[in-house]
């Protein structure tokens, strides 16, 4: 059950994938170097391996519990916290004028992957605060940045996000909770929340939560949402902790995984609450928090995914069944075809949804530190246009790849010891949370791609062009340049009939289309990092290479597949008749 980072695969995609040599010449991120780059990887590695992942089996097993009100993590992981928070790893990515390092995101994305793989839940805490730090930064009243970033930052506080309602889930114009001005500024918020990822634990000293509730007389639907700041503990005017807010945790989930975690049913009784942006527009600024918090939710799938892989690898190794073609008498499985088949497959793709990943990360470091405007504009919209490909195929991914390390461990992984049952579930939720992936596929095709009329998405295959002319050179060029070629051909001829398709059509094959988009992405940036290692002389582009040809033979194809359906439009899914759904 140990986790080793895969140090030199981050360190690679940055230097070849990324080109996060753009961001280092940044004025921003000119202090950057690949030496500190390296250094923060090996020190990431060394806290992840050591700290967190021994407490991942140990979360599994022994989960939070609620006591008069309170929650009381799994023993080790409040340690663990205060550790966390004293190496600075909140820090990392954050301006350095509300107390963060100002490192790049894109290297924010490489270290949470190794929190996230090494204990998913222990990792979710850390995640909501950054994007909660995110959405108070963009939005609250310079008072209240005061207040709460910096502790925030150096996370002294953490951080949560409240917005599901029993009665309302993906739907938040139907939420009910309200916020009642008390006459000095703040308001009384009441109503319940469910689902609210570590709403409540004893690993800090106060946690800062982000409440959607309704203004009086407020427009019906999402329109008339609006966004509040709620501390567990009230502020005193010298920065020190006062009285309790009135809200507490009244229950904790029992789910299928990531039981580490304290997810809370939030009651919250005339608590005291601040509002942050404009009376009304707080779906506008939730999203701010959503966004960065569906980007690295698919960094979480990677990581679990990766995860999965490390254990089946190591299973593979140790496990001795059958003969071995062509070897001797006690050799491990790691010898059978089939067995191969599955790791390289599952490494293959997890490269190249981690570089996917990092991409969008680094799309979000350009968008907030190139000098030119128009520049900053194009990559502002390319951050936006991967959000959800990061997001849903990743995690799909995650899943896949779960269950395939499952499936190398046989009956050994159906059963809890060896822990490859415990990332299969562990997975599963990531596909869910932060929006839908069949959100995210909605969002990709209504607002990413029809509402510009595709120009996102063609300067994206611009750039797949580029790169197809990088997969013409070298040895192998035979095998992964049709194949791109193909590949962009495909994702162009994809993007055209959606763009021209009726809403319902464009929506019955919005899922088909991302997960298109996503086999040719990953496979071209698993080729321009093959390619560019291999003109800067880096002997791990022979490696590369050899996962870009699989993915070229094994995985970019499928596109072709998803085409066909996508050329059916809502056809195929509308045509059996609703009422026979249950029987034939």
């Amino acid at each position: 059950m140990s986790y080793v980072a895969p140090v030199k695969a981050f360190h690679y995609l940055l230097k070849h994938a990324v080109d996060v040599e753009q961001i280092m010449a940044t004025e921003a991120h000119s202090d950057v170097s690949h030496e500190l780059i390296g250094d923060i990887l090996e020190g990431a590695a060394s806290f992840t391996g050591d700290v967190l992942a021994p407490l991942n089996w140990t979360g599994d097993q022994h989960h939070p519990e609620l006591r008069d009100g309170n929650v009381k993590t799994t023993a080790g992981f409040k340690e663990a916290y205060a550790q966390y928070a004293e190496a600075g790893w909140m820090s990392l990515p954050m301006r350095e004028d509300i107390g963060g390092m100002g490192l790049p995101q894109a290297l924010a994305a490489a270290t949470s992957e190794m929190t996230y793989a090494a204990n998913m839940a222990f990792g979710l805490c850390p995640m909501l605060t950054s994007s909660a730090v995110k959405a108070i930064d963009a939005h609250a009243s310079d008072e209240l940045k005061a207040i709460y970033l910096e502790k925030m930052v150096s996370a002294e506080w953490t951080g949560a996000m409240d917005l599901t309602e029993p009665q309302s889930g993906s739907d938040l114009g139907t939420l009910t909770s309200k916020a009642v001005p008390n006459g000095d500024g703040s308001y009384a918020v009441s109503g319940q929340k469910i689902y609210i990822t570590w709403g409540d634990h004893d690993c800090a000293e106060n946690i800062i939560h982000l409440v959607l509730a309704r203004l009086p007389d407020a427009p019906a639907g999402s329109r008339g949402i609006s966004l509040f700041l709620c501390p567990k503990y009230l502020v005193n005017d010298d920065g020190s902790l006062g009285d309790r807010n009135s809200f507490k945790p009244i229950g904790l989930e029992h789910k299928l995984g990531i039981h580490g975690s304290p997810t809370c049913t939030m009651e919250f009784d005339g608590a005291t609450g601040w509002l942050v942006g404009e009376p009304n527009k707080g779906l506008a600024c939730m999203f701010t928090m959503m966004n960065e918090a569906r980007l690295f939710v698919g960094v979480q799938g990677v990581a679990i995914g990766e995860r999965a892989y490390q254990a089946a690898l190591q299973y593979a190794n140790d496990r001795v069944q059958g003969k071995v073609l062509g070897g001797e008498k006690g050799d491990p499985i790691i010898g059978h075809a089939d067995v191969r088949r599955m790791l390289i497959d599952m490494k293959t793709r997890l490269m190249g949804a981690r570089a996917i990943c990092m991409v969008n990360a680094a799309a979000g470091d350009l968008a907030h530190s190139l000098p030119d405007a128009y520049a900053r504009k194009a990559a502002h919209i390319r951050d936006a246009l991967l959000t959800p490909i990061s997001k849903a195929y990743s995690t799909d991914l995650g899943v896949d790849v779960a269950s395939i390390g499952v499936q190398i461990h046989g009956g050994m992984g159906f059963v809890e010891e060896t822990g490859a049952a415990q990332h299969y579930r562990d997975a599963r939720i990531a596909p869910i949370y932060e929006g839908t992936n069949g959100i995210q596929a909605i969002d990709l095709v209504g607002r990413k791609l029809r509402r510009d009329g595709g120009e996102g998405m063609r300067a994206l295959i611009k750039d797949l062009e580029d790169i197809h002319e990088l997969s013409k050179d070298g040895e192998v060029a035979n095998v992964c340049e049709p194949a791109l070629r193909k590949g962009i051909e495909t994702l162009r001829t994809a993007t055209d009939i959606l763009l021209n398709a009726e809403e319902q059509d464009a929506l019955a094959a919005a899922t088909d289309y991302l997960a298109l988009v996503g086999d040719v992405l990953s496979g071209a940036y698993l080729i321009k990092a093959a390619a560019k290692g291999r003109a800067a002389g880096d002997p791990l582009s022979e490696n590369m290479q050899i996962l870009a040809n699989y993915h070229a033979l094994s995985v970019m194809p499928r596109a072709g597949a998803r085409l066909d359906i996508i050329r059916k439009g809502a056809d195929p899914v509308f045509a059996f008749p609703v009422g026979q759904l249950a029987d034939l």
